[in-house]
């Protein structure tokens, strides 16, 4: 596998996971009976926050797994980041979509995203520049 089939792997797995919190948006708002807005209701404020954090987060993050298959960065470094990222969403998706409060898997799936974001905006400036 290239670098650059690495990188797309995870585009691909990270479509299935956008439909899958879409998904989850549609069957809370049908079983909520909120047809538009959020109709002040917590499960469905949740489930649209946890849709709109993988939107703000995820593809700045898979433009720059991208652009580390573009500059052929070592396979094992994309699947490292990609694997950790998908990892972090879950666990972030799977936490604040249980509880509005604090949970352990909201607080692990930020953290490792986030380190995961640092990770690889900081590879991407080292290859883009070695």
């Amino acid at each position: 596998m290239t670098s650059v089939e690495a990188a797309v792997l995870y585009a691909g797995l990270f479509v299935i996971l956008f439909i899958l919190l879409k998904g989850n948006v549609g069957r809370v708002r049908s079983t909520e009976k909120v047809m538009f807005g959020d109709g002040a209701n917590e499960r469905l404020q949740r489930a649209q926050r946890v849709q709109g954090n993988a939107v703000e987060d995820v593809p700045v993050t898979l433009v720059g797994l991208l652009g580390l298959g573009l500059l052929t960065a070592p396979v094992a470094l994309i699947h490292g980041l990609g694997i950790a990222f998908l990892l972090g969403r879950i666990l972030h998706a799977v936490g604040l979509g249980g509880s509005s409060g604090s949970s352990f898997g909201r607080m692990a799936g930020t953290l490792l995203s986030l380190i995961v974001m640092l990770v690889t905006g900081s590879a991407c400036i080292w290859y883009a520049v070695a």
